[in-house]
């Protein structure tokens, strides 16, 4: 496996924004022989974040023109200023954290999709609670501190939304600020009530009979949902709509091949996260997809402004690259 690949990611992702970029350092050339175009981005710690590997790995972004290094954040809503001030020029987070942004007054662009979540069975994301608390529903969670891996994202957004569903005042909801590894700890202790947690986390929790699952906060909200977009600067899209635009194509590509081909993804896994070969089989993995569907997206938007997440809500123009 290439260098940049071994990066450690589960074992690195406590800090909140790791330069571990790994490839590039000197000129490369495609196999026509142009000059690839170096580009960096931002990851998560994640297993979906495959996606990624899967296209270097390949080579189906050199095939695009660019050679690819890439940098680990605990939440993709670190990766944003790093991605305004061109420190990176693109990140992988999820929609709501680029919607914040732009709400803020930072000029982000979605060049294109990225991961969704499953339309049923078991999903890549959930609530996980004691076995032995009172916690057994969405209103349970009233007046319970809920850990999640940043505040005013997807996570909250969606708990929030199934609470008041459920009977609950969704302001009377608490949460709290915990990086995923350390989830599984803190929830045992009882520094928290319940935690909202992702693959490869999610399975490891559900193994412990001393847990239990509430829910899955993606699939009960919107079957099928983004749960991370691929997005860029509003400078970088506006200086080079053309580099933009090929990198969304080129992404698109990555993931519907890393999607199709779930072994080969899933063998990637085993170093990617530094997890057993069966842990990578069992997990259950988000849909790797780089195509857009913006009117979605536009709900969600219309979830945050409802909750106060956000002040003014962007509009699609704002939040897309230009057709």
């Amino acid at each position: 496996m290439k260098n940049k690949l071994m990066t450690g990611i589960a074992t690195t992702a406590t800090a909140a924004l790791l330069l571990t970029a790994c490839g590039g350092g000197g000129e490369e050339a495609s196999g026509d022989g142009e000059e690839l175009r170096e580009v960096t981005i931002g990851v998560l710690s994640i297993a979906p974040s495959v996606g990624v590997a899967y296209g270097i790995e390949n080579g189906i972004f050199e095939e695009h023109g660019f050679d690819v290094n890439y940098e680990v954040s605990t939440a993709g809503a670190a990766m944003l200023p790093a991605v305004s001030a061109g420190q990176m020029d693109f990140g992988v987070g999820n929609p709501l954290s680029v919607v914040t942004a732009v709400d803020q007054g930072l000029d982000m662009k979605i060049v294109a999709g990225y991961s969704n979540s499953l339309e049923d069975g078991e999903d890549v994301a959930g609530v996980v609670t004691r076995a032995d608390s009172d916690i057994d529903t969405w209103a349970d969670l009233e007046g319970k501190t809920t850990a999640v891996n940043a505040l005013n994202t997807l996570g909250d957004l969606t708990v929030m939304n199934l609470a008041e569903q459920d009977g609950a005042d969704p302001q009377a909801l608490e949460f709290s600020e915990i990086a995923f590894p350390d989830m599984p700890a803190q929830l045992e202790r009882g520094n928290t009530d319940a935690v909202w947690i992702p693959e490869p986390f999610l399975s490891g929790l559900l193994a412990d009979e001393e847990n239990e699952l509430i829910g899955y906060s993606f699939q009960e909200n919107d079957p099928g949902m983004a749960t991370m977009v691929t997005f860029t600067s509003g400078e970088l899209a506006a200086d080079d709509p053309e580099m933009a635009a090929d990198f969304g194509e080129a992404m698109t590509e990555a993931l519907a091949a890393a999607e199709e081909d779930q072994e080969g993804s899933r063998e990637l896994l085993v170093d990617f996260l530094e997890i057993s070969q069966e842990d990578a089989e069992a997990l259950t993995m988000e849909r790797l997809d780089g195509e857009l569907n913006n009117e979605q997206l536009m709900d969600m938007v219309e979830l945050a402004d409802r909750y106060d997440f956000i002040g003014d809500a962007p509009t699609a123009q704002d939040l897309f690259l230009e057709e």
